[in-house]
């Protein structure tokens, strides 16, 4: 499975209802899953917070305890649910998540109680990952303690995936780690996606053309997603300087071997006492240049789109001659897009 269908996969999990069998509730580790009436002790007390007479809060954990028990909505969904039959500004705010999930901020959980907003929280950052908004979801859930939330399974996994599609790695590793110690207790799809991402993840070397076609991919995201100020130039700058960093030192290299070959081939051409020797068969004829290998010319870089189409093409071919099939077409796909946005 390539990272593209990863995170797709995510997704589609991300979309998935979970069963919460009692048994599956009532299991413990190290971190555990709250049971039921846990998950409705932290509705309650967040309730009991906002200023929610008894009542109100015995309406809502008892609308909650039938959502789980029945299987319509998971824990996150019957949470916000359930608590916006309490908080109509809960209410208003799950209609901009939808609506509008680009203009959430965290901003708008400044009204709702300190117990109140870690669940909340998780909801949303899900909403945002669902519409591959990364940026966007990690500031809800970057200093979420999962046990404060009804869903703690939900946080690291979510948090994780987040990082994950932002090249996050240490975070991606340090919360699937985590979650990954309740194998045999979270849920299956949790479980064999944390796996995948990790097996993804772990590989990935800084300044690496894995780490760079990453880079392009989330960028190529953030343009389909109609992303075009400053940050988004940033990330483009900061891969065409890694591309230039990987080129020279590709150079380098070559212009090393060069020499030593020419070292190579002028100590063994000549015989005893200062004569050439004839010609060997595997010898090339002609090879006697310097060994420089002419400098890979990345035009201006801030005016990529500028430049003429022959000379584009002609720097594209440069920058990818030297890189395997599969990171030449997407570095010359990049570049592509980057000239067409430009325009």
């Amino acid at each position: 499975m390539n990272r593209t269908s990863l995170i797709a996969f995510a997704l589609i999990i991300a979309n998935a209802v979970p069963s919460y069998g009692a048994d599956e509730l009532k299991r413990e580790a190290s971190w555990s899953i709250p049971s039921l009436d846990q998950m409705s002790a932290i509705l309650a007390d967040g309730l009991a917070q906002q200023g929610m007479d008894s009542t109100a809060v015995e309406v809502a954990t008892t609308q909650f305890r039938q959502r789980i028990l029945s299987g319509d909505q998971d824990v996150l969904g019957a949470y916000v649910a359930s608590a916006s039959s309490a908080i109509p500004a809960i209410a208003e705010l799950s209609v901009r998540v939808a609506r509008e999930p680009a203009s959430i901020t965290t901003d708008a959980m400044v009204t709702f109680a300190e117990a109140l907003r870690p669940s909340i929280e998780v909801w949303i950052a899900r909403s945002l990952i669902q519409k591959r908004l990364y940026d966007e979801a990690i500031p809800f859930v970057q200093s979420t303690n999962p046990v404060l939330t009804v869903d703690p399974a939900a946080t690291m996994f979510y948090r994780a995936a987040s990082s994950h599609a932002l090249i996050n790695k240490d975070q991606v590793i340090a919360d699937l780690e985590k979650l990954l110690e309740n194998e045999s207790t979270i849920p299956v799809r949790f479980a064999r996606t944390a796996q995948l991402m990790l097996a993804d993840i772990k590989p990935l070397k800084k300044d690496s053309l894995d780490e760079i076609s990453r880079m392009m991919d989330d960028v190529g995201r953030r343009l389909e997603l109609g992303r075009m100020g400053e940050p988004v130039a940033k990330k483009e700058q900061e891969i065409i300087d890694k591309l230039s960093k990987m080129i020279d030192q590709i150079e380098q290299q070559q212009q090393q071997q060069q020499q030593q070959q020419q070292q190579q081939q002028s100590g063994g051409s000549e015989s005893q006492g200062g004569q050439p020797q004839g010609m060997q068969d595997s010898q090339i004829a002609g090879a006697n240049g310097v060994g420089d290998v002419d400098k890979k010319d990345l035009g201006d870089r801030n005016g990529w789109g500028n430049l003429p189409p022959a000379e584009r093409q002609e720097a594209l071919q440069q920058i990818s001659r030297d890189l395997p099939t599969h990171y030449r077409e997407a570095i010359e796909a990049y570049f592509r897009k980057m000239a067409t946005e430009s325009k």
